[in-house]
């Protein structure tokens, strides 16, 4: 291979594989962190031909690095200029040692020459980098249910809901089988067959917690009264942390399942292992999708809910604020939550009025002048009196009878002046 380096894209990492020294280089001039891609994993699939034993001691001697998808090192990669493969949803080429540019693109046909031109080792390294990927995400929620409240966990733990019991069952056995794999390096047939029948209890907790981010945003679109709102509101702010903590733990779970079932193909039946990957794919993506809907659902009717309250802010300061308030928390921990998950979403917060500002605007519109300000004015003052009078909103009234008061004083006042 001499000084080139290898590169594979995924669309979720970077795989750079060559000599230990010239990987290093490439790595560290471009200032990009790393984690080991473990090829030799790969090594039982190459078979005992003379070409799966060259394959065989390339990757004895080369190194493989795996280099998250970020921001960052898409820019970089980009000013690199990765090159696009032909139809297995890799991007592929290679690095010329000296001068760092592109060379060409690695293709099945030039031959041994190329590590990747083997395309078991392609498809066998691509599962690996998605492994990898999984894993990072992995890491991402668990740092993310540490970081919330810790009577999250409390409620994970003591739940006497059967649904979220099973799911906290099933939480036990993949770790284990996670633990088992990282000493074995390998997912025989008697670990996958504690875990492979444990996908349907997360799936199914995963759409009860679903049901239930539902269940609360229609609870908020039934209440009229606004006090009943704010009441509404705050018990959503706990309760919609804690089910997103379960969605976070049933995502994370059925990531380690897709990484234990990746090795168990790769074991059975590699040839089949690049199809595994890419559906695997299409089913975490469609999972991303299911979820990020409800969410996003969920803050459509809390913004909703805001809004009628900051309408209402002139009557019920306390209870209006309160709603917004609930809101907003209720906005940044699901914009947390997708970041934690990958969903590129924003959301700006919903404003609240301050009581004085809306009382100004009140009394701006009572004292506009013209005899259509004059109407205006009464209409606004009896409207607002009645209103107010059902609350007790004493300001409220002397806002504005105050300024129809002195609207009709200066009709008078112009009145004598014409006589």
């Amino acid at each position: 291979m001499d000084n080139d380096i290898e590169l594979i894209s995924d669309g979720d990492g970077i795989a750079v594989i060559g000599e230990p020294a010239a990987v290093d280089l490439f790595l560290t001039s471009h200032g990009l962190l790393s984690k080991e891609l473990s090829l030799q994993r790969l090594r039982p699939i190459l078979g005992n031909a003379a070409a799966a034993a060259q394959a065989g001691s390339e990757i004895a001697a080369s190194s493989s690095r795996w280099v998250k998808l970020t921001k960052d090192s898409v820019q970089k990669m980009n000013e690199i200029g990765v090159m696009k493969g032909s139809s297995n949803g890799l991007s592929r080429g290679v690095i010329q040692g000296k001068s760092g540019q592109i060379k060409g693109i690695v293709e099945f046909a030039k031959g041994p020459g190329s590590l990747l031109a083997n395309p078991a080792i392609l498809a066998g390294a691509a599962g690996i980098m998605a492994q990898l990927a999984m894993q990072q995400a992995m890491d991402e929620i668990t740092d993310y249910l540490a970081a919330i409240d810790e009577k999250v966990d409390d409620l994970l733990r003591g739940q006497k809901d059967a649904v979220l019991a099973d799911m906290i069952g099933v939480d036990f056995v993949i770790k284990e089988a996670m633990t088992v794999r990282a000493q074995v390096g390998r997912v025989s047939e008697v670990t996958w067959s504690k875990v492979q029948g444990t996908s349907m209890t997360v799936a199914r907790t995963q759409a009860y917690a679903l049901r239930q981010l539902d269940a609360l945003a229609e609870k908020m679109e039934t209440k009229a009264n606004t006090g009943d709102l704010a009441k509404t509101a705050k018990e959503a702010e706990a309760k919609v942390q804690e089910w997103l903590a379960v969605l976070a733990r049933c995502f994370q779970l059925q990531d380690g399942l897709a990484v234990l079932e990746l090795d168990r193909v790769l074991d059975a039946s590699p040839e089949e292992l690049n199809q595994h990957r890419l559906a695997l794919k299409v089913a975490r993506k469609s999972r991303l999708e299911m979820i990020a809907r409800t969410t996003e659902s969920l803050m459509a009717r809390m913004d909703a809910a805001a809004n009628a309250a900051s309408a209402k802010v002139l009557l019920h300061p306390v209870s209006a604020r309160a709603v917004v308030d609930s809101s907003n928390h209720v906005a940044a921990g699901v914009i947390d939550f997708h970041g934690r998950l990958g969903l590129e979403r924003s959301r700006e917060a919903v404003e609240s009025k301050r009581w004085a500002v809306a009382a100004g605007e009140a009394r701006d519109k009572v004292v506009e002048t013209g005899a259509g300000g004059v109407g205006a004015a009464g209409r606004l003052g009896t409207e607002t009196f009645n209103r107010a009078r059902s609350t007790s909103d004493k300001l409220a009234i002397k806002l504005a009878d105050r300024a129809l008061r002195r609207r009709e004083g200066n009709k008078e006042h112009d009145e004598e002046a014409t006589k």
